[in-house]
């Protein structure tokens, strides 16, 4: 049984940073990628980026519109996700999820970023 849990989200000023964690419990294999999205009030979830599962090697892939502010990364050893997050923007402030293995896989429940004042 699979287990994700995203933290970090908070309160982040306008062009401000904010690193966000997914730490992964259960097996992974090379066959199952690592992805962000995020999902405003009254919006659909949108992708943000994907990369390889833990020790693997292939492609990492953003969003058009993420590729410039956001960049994902992996600890291995630690079985954890990254996606750091600079340039906050008002359209930034959303609930961002983490997903083992594509948008069929496994979910986490969510951490929410806001836009602080």
């Amino acid at each position: 049984q699979m287990q994700l849990v995203e933290n970090g989200g908070g309160s982040v000023q306008t062009g401000g940073s904010l690193k966000l964690s997914c730490a992964v419990t259960g097996r992974t294999t090379c066959t199952d990628r690592l992805g962000w999205y995020r999902q405003a009030p009254g919006k659909e979830r949108e992708f943000v980026a994907a990369l390889p599962g833990f020790w693997c090697s292939g492609a990492t892939v953003y969003a058009d519109s993420m590729r410039d502010r956001f960049t994902i990364s992996r600890a291995h050893a630690e079985n954890i996700l990254y996606l750091q997050k600079t340039i906050q923007k008002a359209a930034d402030a959303a609930i961002y999820y983490c997903d083992v293995g594509g948008p069929s896989g496994c979910w986490g429940r969510g951490t929410q970023v806001t836009n602080s004042t």
